[in-house]
């Protein structure tokens, strides 16, 4: 069973979702993807952990690094629970690019090389947003591309992370990772 709640950031409104385990989706009002893993059975309800989740967001939304993970409930594809992992990873305030990504999945799979694009399409379906820093990811040449909540949710939580954007741009559209 899914169980949601709601969140109001300063970039629009948030749906949390979750199961007994963990967080199963974050996603803003509107964002690609939306409500795309929660079953047909779910219901509002106050839970623990969205006071949890809550009290992240507040922090993260102050400016502040929360410094942990609340518990998190993420399925899917073993390629793309690799990808998810490794967004776990992304410190607080930096960026890495989708083809840093594909190497260290390929690297951890035997394998010489992966698509970044594979890589684009693993990062967008992440479930969890923000949380899962997703907005953290940007093209090799430095595009602020491919975030499910639109270009300008990613640059202003890069922005509030107060990453360095110095050589990032927003593509036009049709611009490959």
């Amino acid at each position: 069973m899914h169980y949601t709640c709601r969140y109001q950031s300063p970039l629009g409104g948030i749906m949390i979702a979750a199961d007994s385990e963990g967080l199963t989706g974050l996603w803003f009002d509107g964002q690609k993807y939306f409500a795309a893993t929660l079953s047909p059975a779910c219901e509002s309800r106050p839970l623990p952990l969205f006071e949890e989740t809550r009290r992240w967001l507040d922090l993260y939304f102050s400016g502040k690094n929360p410094g942990y993970l609340p518990p998190l409930h993420l399925t899917g594809t073993p390629f793309r629970m690799a990808v998810w992992e490794i967004l776990c990873s992304i410190p607080y305030g930096q960026t890495v690019t989708y083809g840093e990504i594909a190497r260290k999945v390929a690297r951890q799979n035997g394998k010489t090389a992966l698509s970044a694009q594979a890589v684009g399409n693993a990062v967008g379906h992440n479930p969890v947003s923000i949380i899962v820093p997703c907005h953290r990811v940007i093209g090799s040449n430095g595009s602020l591309t491919g975030y499910a909540g639109g270009i300008a949710r990613k640059t202003a939580l890069l922005t509030l992370e107060q990453a360095d954007l110095t050589g990032t741009f927003v593509p036009r559209k049709g611009t490959a990772l």
